[in-house]
């Protein structure tokens, strides 16, 4: 006996969702409530949680996924051993019917991202880009991608000092584009996207290609850049990202939507992101590449370390101190002079009354201590 977890549909205009965080792992034992994943939209984040106690059997997913409403992320089992019938551990809906050549093996994860990014495969088996021989994965494809936009030369880009380019082409990056044309102090040239193909529009920015063009666009002149990769369920994504962004001589600049109100004596650090109707306090600091989201209330004092999220909003009182990496869920509140260790995790809807140990996890709607 096994109850199967369901991937739920988290918005009715949007039936699919990134794994952002697996907080489980195969065989392991779980009680009811416990913490199965986390998934991600452009409009929000939600919690999976076990509803039934059992063992983890049949995990086929891995973080950074994209899921469909209905697929089946697991099953809850009586024993470690129990397997289910094949026709059960089918997801609830059918793989896209991208055209695969005959005698090429690929994942189906590399099947989905080759519909994605409109690559053809039967011509990159009869150029020997692929082989037969060998497992065609979603790291083998986006390498072939990147390699086929640096082949083309960029566009010639106008010097100007206002010139930015965006990295990330998701919903985070759909947001900043709408921060970054209502702010009207940059001129945004395009997006890097290592998952989307050249040419692709976004909100009317082009994909320019993946990282491997960030050398080009700093020859051509463009200086300035903001990270669009959100790192919900893994930081060290986002952080990777600005790595890059400075290994080829980028700036971060702060960004702060018009609508948002950073008193005088705020200070933000470069990469910071403001949006809009957040409101940053006196002698806040924030620190390098964290996120302030849309609502958010961070009051006098507080001490926001690097890289850290403080999602739509939350509400942080008085000479709260939250650590590198930390997560803030949306609508969580924060008593005053709470500190939240590095790399935690604070649920959405939480009420946090004292002191997060570093990496722990406060879940969703819980009063913590509990």
């Amino acid at each position: 006996m096994a109850n199967a977890v369901i991937i739920p549909l988290l918005n009715p205009n949007e039936p699919e969702a990134v794994l952002a965080g697996l907080h489980v792992r195969p065989g392991q034992q779980v009680q009811p409530g416990d913490l199965l994943c986390t998934l991600e939209t452009t409009k929000s984040t939600a919690e999976v949680l076990a509803e039934s106690g059992g063992f983890v059997v049949a995990l086929q997913a891995e973080p950074g996924q994209t899921l469909r409403a209905g697929d089946t992320l697991c099953y809850l089992a009586e024993t470690p051993d129990w397997l289910p019938s094949s026709a059960a551990a089918q997801p609830s809906h059918p793989p896209p019917p991208n055209q695969v050549p005959g005698g090429l093996r690929l994942t189906r994860k590399a099947q989905n991202l080759a519909g994605k990014l409109g690559l053809n495969l039967a011509e990159l088996l009869a150029q020997g880009r692929l082989s037969p021989e060998t497992l065609v994965t979603e790291a083998l494809l986006r390498q072939l991608a990147g390699s086929a936009a640096a082949d083309s030369p960029l566009p010639a880009i106008p010097i100007n000092a206002r010139n930015l380019v965006i990295y990330g082409g998701g919903g985070h990056g759909k947001a900043l584009i709408d921060l970054l044309r209502t702010l009207g102090d940059y001129d945004i040239v395009g997006i890097i996207d290592d998952g989307m193909p050249v040419g692709k529009l976004v909100m009317g920015v082009p994909v320019l290609g993946g990282s491997a063009r960030l050398a080009e666009l700093r020859h051509q002149g463009v200086a300035l850049a903001v990270n669009a990769v959100g790192g919900i369920g893994n930081v060290s994504v986002r952080v990777r990202v600005f790595e890059r962004l400075q290994q080829a001589g980028f700036t971060c600049p702060p960004v702060v939507h018009p609508t948002a109100f950073v008193e005088p004596s705020a200070s933000l650090s470069p990469g910071v992101q403001v949006f809009p109707l957040a409101y940053i306090g006196s002698e806040v600091e924030v620190g390098f590449g964290s996120i302030v989201n849309t609502g958010a209330i961070v009051s006098h004092d507080c001490r926001i370390a690097a890289y850290a999220n403080i999602s739509p909003g939350a509400i942080l009182a008085g000479g709260v101190q939250v650590g590198e990496r930390a997560l803030v869920g949306m609508g969580a509140t924060l008593n005053l002079q709470v500190q939240v260790g590095a790399g935690a995790r604070i649920g959405n809807g939480a009420t946090v009354k004292q002191d997060v140990p570093e990496n722990g996890l406060v879940r969703a709607g819980a009063v913590w201590p509990e």
